[in-house]
């Protein structure tokens, strides 16, 4: 279901602003396959989840809850 993190200048700025991780999703993933997924494989929390679909990939804003800082999973990931 999730592909890969999206590490564009954007998506490391909602990391600190938002607590918030972009992410690649395959086409067919709803929200609540992807909000499990994540919650599995992350060990975290998920506030909401947002997605999008752009010319040949789905997106998905996925929000961690306070408790969770999306800076910790970004940094497991490389992205900061």
């Amino acid at each position: 279901m999730i592909l890969k993190p999206i590490t564009s200048e954007k998506a490391v700025k909602l990391v600190d602003i938002d607590n918030t991780l972009i992410f690649e999703t395959e086409k067919t993933a709803d929200k609540n396959q992807i909000r499990k997924e994540f919650e599995n494989i992350f060990n975290v929390k998920v506030e909401s989840v947002r997605t999008l679909i752009r010319r040949n990939q789905k997106v998905a804003y996925i929000k961690l809850t306070k408790e969770n800082p999306a800076i910790d999973v970004a940094t497991k990931l490389g992205m900061i």
